[in-house]
């Protein structure tokens, strides 16, 4: 039986008069992968950043391995980010993109090298190292940002949007290498409204509206045939809309 990494219990998030998460609960086990799904503002993404350290809930508490984490900053949780916006270093190469994260944390060079190349040949950009930031396609920067992310060796991945900003060819790049870290059983949440994907590779589905958890389980349950009539009303809208 697979242990569990991470637990929202009763997490509840507001700005100002605006309820986001209103007392939500999930999990996500070891080598699982999760997909949220969702409207605009519905909380996904606020669930993501709650996860990594970027938020702290209202009231509830965030859980790893059994440990809460409500006040653990990021970088000293074991889960990293890929956003939709790279945030990669312009003024490096690859290479120094990817170490970032490592020299920060001191890792002795060598190993440090190691690791690096090891990222880069997982999102099939070995010997990209000294290239320029400004020579790569989007969905090649977007595999930069995943490579410094796993370079790491977070216990969680997690995924904001990572296609939003590219066109069909390069989001199809960046899901054929997200698609094999889920064929390695890495830990992983994405947000992203590529329903084909969530269906064909995620474990478990979390529709989300309104700040609830509206409906969860099987993808080809939830998303070909959702029991909630809010699920069925946003895949329909969305399939017409695509």
């Amino acid at each position: 039986m697979s242990k569990e990494l991470i637990r929202l219990s009763d997490c509840f998030m507001k700005f100002d008069d605006d309820v986001i998460l209103d007392h939500i609960n999930l999990y996500i086990n070891d080598k699982e992968f999760l997909t949220l799904l969702g409207p605009s503002g519905c909380g996904k993404t606020t669930t993501l950043r709650i996860i990594g350290g970027f938020q702290k809930p209202t009231s509830g508490d965030v859980f790893f391995d059994g440990v809460r984490i409500n006040d653990v900053p990021p970088h000293k949780r074991k889960v990293n980010t890929v956003f939709q916006k790279y945030a990669l270093f312009t003024h490096m190469n690859i290479f120094e993109n990817v170490a970032f994260g490592l020299r920060i944390s001191k890792v002795p060079e060598a190993e440090l090298r190691e690791r690096v190349e090891e990222a880069l040949a997982l999102v099939n950009l070995a010997g990209y190292g000294k290239r320029s930031v400004n020579s790569l396609s989007g969905g090649q920067q977007q595999r930069v940002a995943i490579a410094r992310a796993l370079a790491l060796h977070p216990d969680i991945l997690c995924f904001d949007e990572p296609t939003s900003a590219l066109d069909p060819e390069l989001t199809g790049e960046v899901l054929k290498v997200i698609r094999g870290l889920a064929e390695q059983k890495t830990t992983m949440i994405i947000v992203t409204h590529e329903m084909a994907f969530a269906r064909d590779v995620a474990d478990q589905v979390i529709f989300m509206d309104g700040g609830f958890i509206v409906e969860q389980g099987d993808p080809h349950q939830v998303i070909d045939h959702p029991q909630e009539l809010r699920t069925q009303q946003f895949l329909s809208r969305f399939s017409e809309n695509n």
